[in-house]
């Protein structure tokens, strides 16, 4: 298993033993107050760094800290007891805070009370333990989660298929999905791509991968590593993925023990009764979805509206969060805080959803509603929650093989972005019963 984690400004590890004492007396600097006041972090558009203040956030978790997430209060601020080394460390990473009176926290949070206010506090506990599933290939910048964990100085563990059918899951709180394709059919990339040195080197991985695991296909591999992502959920776990993550992934799980993919990516053709021999009910998002198993078509099924995007065009391509109530609704909510609520589009493998295709009881968080399209939705399975949220990269509007990474600090404000943090965050919420 590989660690992956975000450094200092300065670049330097520190020794173990260094450590240690560094978060012995960080936490020693952590429990005595500065004084009777707290710090607001604002996350209007008077924040000078979005991004970064998620990543305050988790860090003051690390060390006991408990948050206060002011949903709908100023674009989903935070507040916390005024700590000298989280002022210091807003300072040092350019966050915008403020440091209040007790009195005035109090105004804030009976305002916030106030039943007739579409405001609620949810407090924030503890540091959910980060996995990203990805391949030993997968470069940080290549994927827009782990990008903006870098880049908001959030830790996180990589792992892959031999982790997953191992049984780690359950070591962590949150899990992401690489743009991964848990179909078995190698991201559909066959017509342009199977002749590039890359794409035959993940065949040859990815089926190295499979007889080390004891399967004889990839895509019987990839079906039982979905399996796993599917218990560990229904245990409890939180579940979040982008792009081709989403609807592949999905795939899976109604084609459980179906042959779907085509001679080029197994060496036997896909069953002729594949697409009446799925099974809806397995999957967490999506339903009737029709099959594409041509390997010259970059396409899953249809639950990928790209086409419909393709055809809007870059300067008229967005979607609307809904305005969920926060005292009833908190889970909604909470993912969907953010500084504006009409949101800039941008494409993917796997775009956005056929609303038609969204399974009724899914909670439809992000939309083009004239379009038919659903980015960004929400369910339950189990005791454990998921997302799924369409397009590559919020800040690169058609990001392509080969593209150069985005510089986050271009946009430290990025409304699209901030939808990643918002599900990052969600785990260290305190459990409480939702209202029915």
């Amino acid at each position: 298993m590989t660690m992956e984690t975000t450094r200092r400004s300065d670049g330097n590890p520190l020794h173990p033993v260094f450590k240690f004492l560094f978060a012995a007396l960080l936490a020693a600097t952590f429990v005595l107050p500065a004084s009777a006041a707290k710090i607001l972090i604002p996350m209007d558009k008077s924040q000078a760094d979005h991004l970064k203040a998620y990543g305050i956030v988790y860090w003051a978790l690390e060390s006991d800290v408990t948050v206060d997430w002011l949903l709908n209060y100023r674009g989903g601020s935070f507040m916390l007891e005024r700590i000298g080394a989280v002022e210091k460390e807003c300072t040092v990473r350019g966050i915008s805070f403020n440091v209040i009176a007790d009195a005035q926290a109090n105004a804030i949070l009976a305002e916030i009370a106030n039943p007739e206010v579409n405001m609620e506090v949810v407090k924030l506990e503890k540091a959910p333990k980060i996995a990203v599933y990805a391949p030993e290939s997968f470069q940080p910048w290549d994927d827009a989660v782990a990008l903006v964990m870098t880049y908001a100085e959030i830790p996180y563990e990589r792992i892959y298929d031999k982790e997953v059918l191992s049984d780690v899951l359950p070591k962590y709180d949150w899990l992401h999905l690489h743009h991964e394709d848990f179909t078995g059919q190698y991201g559909k990339f066959y017509r342009q791509f199977r002749n590039a040195p890359w794409y035959q080197e993940q065949v040859r991985e990815a089926e190295a991968m499979a007889r080390e695991t004891g399967f004889a296909k990839v895509s019987q591999m990839k079906a039982a590593v979905a399996g796993k992502i599917r218990d560990y959920v229904a245990g409890g776990g939180y579940l979040f993925t982008m792009c081709s993550g989403t609807d592949s992934y999905d795939i899976a799980l109604a084609a459980e023990g179906v042959d779907i993919c085509d001679t080029p990516f197994d060496g036997d053709p896909a069953d002729p009764q594949a697409q009446q021999k799925l099974d809806y009910a397995k999957s967490f998002a999506f339903t009737g979805f029709k099959l594409i198993i041509d390997p010259m078509i970059y396409e899953f099924s249809d639950i990928d509206a790209t086409d419909i995007h393709s055809r809007i065009g870059e300067t008229r391509d967005f979607f609307t969060l809904f305005d969920f109530s926060a005292k009833w609704d908190v889970v909604p909510t909470m993912l969907c805080q953010d500084h504006e609520q009409v949101i800039h589009g941008f494409m993917g493998q796997t775009t956005a959803f056929r609303s038609s295709l969204v399974k009724p009881g899914v909670t439809v968080m992000g939309e083009n509603k004239p379009q038919g399209t659903a980015k960004y939705i929400h369910g339950e399975f189990g005791l454990g929650q998921w997302t799924f949220y369409g397009g590559h990269d919020p800040e690169d509007y058609q990001h392509m093989v080969g593209d150069p990474p985005t510089d986050l600090s271009l946009f430290p404000n990025s409304p699209g972005y901030r939808l990643i943090l918002n599900n990052i965050l969600f785990p260290a919420a305190r459990k409480r019963k939702q209202k029915t």
